[in-house]
């Protein structure tokens, strides 16, 4: 491999970097709309906070890698332009632990990261709230220091300390949450007369406060000795709390919420969710959507001419247009797995183009992970989803579109009436485990 080479696939690898959301307005950003049952956040999310003259709570769902963080930073920059203050964080990554979250862990994230963004602000209602409970928190905050003798921003930064301890200590966890929870009201009034003032003095003309919680959607489901899950404790039992923000909220939520038999009552205390499916590559019938595949082929196309403008897909990185294409349907439309399978493809490539080999090298990795997905008796689940093209509302089918072994598609009908459907990703056809049980149920059906 040449020095030239090497460079080359070094740059494209990392174009291809799975975990960087696009931040707003980047070049490499594709319009997908028209292949994803025509949503838009903007008009879904953005607008209903520009209108309302109430505050809004609104929940944002879809499945992990899908491209929620992309679309959630262009709500935020198109906010900012219509004269709003945005305070976005990313969840997971300094603030809550997905296997292991709690209504109190979000709400001391928001609390932090309010008070980081907004500096301005008068912070004594929170610094009056913490030194209140300092007897009971300043161990679990790893301190014997007086909260009195702390500096102004050490006092702030309490509860960066405290969210920091959730997320990364197990054994302080519960001794947090067990201290906080019976005070989270007065948390919750203090947290509005600090948002108040901040919204008196808010930086550059913005005239309103949105707050957009992140990568909520990444905590793992779980429900112990049958009692509620953690998701229902948490998007239902504290709705109210969720909603008692004096400013306008997005919290993201795992997909499988939102299939969930408590549906209904998360419409009727945030509204619908917005859902952000997958790129529909394949049309119900089994043919190729060929947009959705174009689309596809654009989102790989803007990454490789970011590296060498001159790149040719067809000729220059792939070998042929049946290898990009079978990589293309592979990732069943999920932007992440596409660009995993990339990356993987790149690894295993001395110098372009990328063979059929290397893709089927790729793809045959990626498959291996949704190998292990499956439980024993959710196979046949999946032949009959893809059979089907619909889901059940019953945990296991939630697990699997947690998993994402199911993908979500949306179309419109002739009628324009907005068609959801369901498939296992792709991925998933090709496992022996899956096909034995297609064959069993089509036997069954003919038996029938």
């Amino acid at each position: 491999m040449t020095q030239e080479s090497e460079k080359l696939l070094t740059n494209l690898y990392n174009a291809f970097d799975p975990f960087y959301p696009l931040p707003a307005g980047d070049p490499q950003y594709v319009d997908c709309r028209e292949v994803r049952g025509d949503g838009d956040i903007i008009e879904d999310l953005g607008r209903k906070i520009k209108l309302s003259q109430r505050m809004t709570c609104q929940l944002y769902a879809g499945h992990r890698g899908a491209g929620k963080s992309t679309e959630l930073l262009r709500l935020q920059e198109y906010l900012q332009n219509q004269g709003c203050f945005v305070v976005y964080f990313a969840a997971d990554e300094q603030d809550i632990n997905p296997e292991d979250t709690e209504y109190t862990d979000i709400l001391l994230a928001c609390t932090r990261h309010l008070l980081e963004e907004l500096r301005n602000a008068n912070s004594k209602p929170l610094r009056d709230w913490m030194r209140d409970r300092w007897e009971d928190l300043k161990d679990l905050a790893l301190t014997e220091v007086s909260f009195e003798t702390l500096s102004l921003e050490s006092q702030i930064a309490q509860f960066a300390k405290l969210t920091a301890n959730v997320r990364t200590v197990p054994s302080l966890r519960q001794k947090i949450r067990d201290k906080i929870n019976p005070h989270t009201t007065t948390l919750i009034d203090a947290l509005n007369e600090f948002i108040g003032d901040a919204k008196k003095n808010l930086p550059d003309k913005s005239s309103q406060l949105a707050v957009i919680a992140d990568n909520l959607d990444r905590i793992v489901p779980f429900s112990q000795d049958g009692k509620r899950s953690n998701l229902d404790e948490i998007f239902l039992d504290r709705t109210e709390q969720l909603k008692a923000l004096d400013c306008h909220v997005i919290y993201t939520i795992p997909i499988s919420m939102v299939y969930s038999n408590r549906a209904t009552e998360l419409i009727n205390n945030y509204n619908d969710p917005q859902v952000l499916p997958m790129i529909m590559v394949q049309n119900p019938d089994g043919s190729t959507n060929e947009a959705g595949l174009a689309k596809i082929k654009e989102l790989i196309e803007k990454r490789v001419k970011q590296v060498n403008p001159n790149q040719s897909l067809e000729t220059g990185l792939f070998d042929s247009g049946e290898t990009i294409e079978r990589l293309c349907l592979m990732s069943g439309g999920h932007v992440r797995n596409l660009l995993l399978m990339m990356q993987e493809a790149i690894t295993r490539t001395e110098d372009l183009p990328i063979t059929a080999k290397a893709a089927q090298r790729a793809i045959t990795q990626a498959r291996d992970v949704y190998r292990r997905t499956p439980e024993e008796g959710e196979w046949q689940i999946l032949a009959k989803v893809s059979q089907t093209q619909r889901i059940l509302n019953d945990e296991q089918h939630r697990n699997l579109l947690f998993s994402r072994c199911i993908l979500e598609y949306r179309y419109y009908d002739e009628e324009g009436e907005m068609q959801p459907w369901y498939d296992v990703h792709p991925l998933i056809k090709g496992i022996k485990q899956f096909k034995d049980c297609l064959v069993q149920l089509s036997h069954d059906s003919r038996n029938n």
